[in-house]
């Protein structure tokens, strides 16, 4: 994080703000290997739906991290829905579709992913404040 733009910000809310971006960073890595390694069907158990939101947070993780580093509140809306709806997501994969019972690596990854959102969301109040607006530039008309 360039420091100019964070500064003034407290050093939890920094380190709050960039854990969240690394999580979601490392989210979008474990997605495209995902992607890549699946080929052209990368979560060939999974309904259409399921596995289209999957190859969509190839795009919107990295997208919601970039803009928690860029100070914006919007990385922040983003962050916490991809985390809640991969969550939510996690566990229809891991308790409707797949028939294991007990616990199971994708279980266990569920837990994970649930602890992350609900961590995210419990210091979204506290990062807030610290965050910008997005911009708009107005420019002349006509």
């Amino acid at each position: 994080m360039r420091a100019r733009r964070w500064a003034g910000v407290p050093a939890t809310e920094r380190r709050l703000a960039l854990a969240a971006a690394a999580v979601l960073g490392y989210g979008a890595v474990v997605h495209v290997v995902q992607l890549v390694l699946g080929g052209s069907d990368p979560y060939p158990s999974m309904p259409g739906w399921l596995a289209g939101y999957f190859v969509s947070l190839t795009l919107l993780d990295p997208v919601a991290a970039v803009l928690l580093l860029l100070r914006r509140r919007a990385g922040l809306v983003l962050g916490c829905a991809v985390l809640l709806t991969d969550a939510v997501a996690n566990g229809y994969a891991n308790h409707v579709v797949d028939g294991a019972s007990g616990l199971t690596a994708g279980r266990a990854g569920h837990a994970v992913i649930t602890v992350l959102a609900v961590t995210l969301l419990a210091a979204a109040p506290r990062l807030w404040p610290w965050l910008r607006p997005v911009a708009v530039r107005r420019g002349p008309i006509g």
